[in-house]
């Protein structure tokens, strides 16, 4: 058998196992939209737990039912420490975009702040750390890959489309309870939907998990700061 071959049998593979996709998902959305409507634990218990049972455990079971090996492939041991230092400049660079943009726009003076010796500032970090692991184990590690896999005759276009889309379905209740006008609403959706894209792009170019938590986490805490 050619190499082409072999390769065009292994996504024929692929897209027939991952038949369950659409189904499984949908199941998951109306499950995190009925928690997100009907329970408002605080802000600690849903990024740590909740996300963990409404995005990790689904994961877990997907792997489980279609024994898809590309999904734990994006967060091989291996790829730590190149993962973390890509998340570090990514972020860094997030950061530094923000206290330009401050500047320009509010005029505010940079100056440097004792954020570090503050405790709460590292539990918010530590909270944005578990935000940016259980979502992009489950927008990326999960549905990027499989969306790619299933939908492999598809545009890189429609791909990312779908992708970004999603991540948006997913981020609309929060962006509905917390939003209180559809100015906000509007500008919630265009900041997450830019923000998604440019995360969809890194990890089609790493295939990364680390790098795409880390810099996750570190774009929460540059919006925090810079909208305190």
């Amino acid at each position: 058998m050619s190499k082409r071959a072999g390769q065009t049998q292994s996504l024929s593979q692929s897209h027939s196992s991952h038949v369950v996709f659409l189904p499984f998902l949908a199941v998951v959305f109306i499950l995190w939209v009925l928690y997100r409507s009907i329970f408002h634990f605080p802000v600690w218990f849903d990024e740590i737990i909740g996300k963990a049972v409404f995005f990790g455990l689904p994961v877990s079971l997907y792997i489980s039912l279609t024994a898809d090996k590309a999904i734990c492939q994006t967060y091989a041991v291996g790829k730590i420490y190149r993962g973390l230092l890509l998340g570090v400049l990514v972020g860094g660079v997030f950061g530094f975009t923000a206290a330009v943009a401050s500047f320009l726009l509010r005029g505010v003076v940079i100056q440097s702040a004792p954020l570090f010796a503050s405790n709460a500032f590292w539990w918010q970090f530590f909270l944005a750390l578990m935000t940016g692991f259980w979502e992009s184990l489950f927008f990326f590690s999960w549905i990027m890959v499989v969306v790619q896999q299933k939908y492999h005759r598809s545009e890189l276009k429609w791909q990312l489309g779908m992708i970004v889309g999603i991540y948006l379905l997913f981020n609309l209740p929060n962006i509905l309870l917390r939003s209180s006008t559809g100015l906000m609403v509007v500008n919630q959706i265009i900041l997450l939907a830019i923000f998604a894209l440019g995360q969809s792009l890194l990890f089609l170019k790493t295939r990364n998990f680390y790098a795409l938590a880390v810099s996750q986490a570190i774009w929460g805490m540059v919006l925090l700061v810079h909208t305190m």
